[in-house]
């Protein structure tokens, strides 16, 4: 119950501090600052946009590889099945036979599930690099909308 509240003050803090910060930059001398942040953000949406890009790249080659290592697991635990099933007779070389055929069912099962897992993670990070590049883009439209209201602030230049 202590972390549930510690959390939610937490969340209330960063909240308050997110709003009373959002308009950072007013005023025309902030012009300059602006600028830098708006080049660094552009930056930070070229390289997650890079980034996202390999990692969809990657994901078929993660599948792929998922899809085949639970093929291998299948045919080996049918193939375990089959030496176990001869094993059965009582014979001593058939049971060392049906031992390997277990131990190799079991490591491809393994393999399977890392190749799993890899494919969960690849979409994780698929998910990660979507929500930055949607945070990164949010922010450059906030510092759009600060930039018009310093440019509505300055008078502009009458002709002469």
């Amino acid at each position: 119950m202590k972390f549930i509240n510690y959390a939610i003050g937490t969340l209330v803090l960063f909240g308050i501090s997110m709003s009373a910060s959002a308009q950072k930059y007013k005023t025309a001398a902030d012009t300059g600052k602006l600028n830098i942040e708006y080049a660094k953000v552009q930056n930070d949406i070229a390289d997650l946009k890079v980034k996202l890009n390999e990692a969809q790249g990657n994901l078929p080659a993660f599948k792929t590889k998922a899809s085949n290592a639970g093929s291998d697991a299948q045919t080996a635990a049918d193939a375990s099945s089959n030496d176990a099933s001869k094993a059965t007779s009582g014979n001593l070389s058939d049971s060392k036979d049906s031992k390997k055929s277990a131990d190799n069912a079991y490591d491809k099962a393994k393999d399977a599930k890392s190749a799993n897992n890899n494919v969960g993670k690849q979409n994780e990070k698929i998910r990660k690099l979507t929500n930055s590049l949607k945070e990164r883009n949010q922010r450059l439209k906030d510092l759009d909308i600060m930039r018009a209201a310093i440019n509505e602030q300055t008078p502009s230049n009458p002709k002469q």
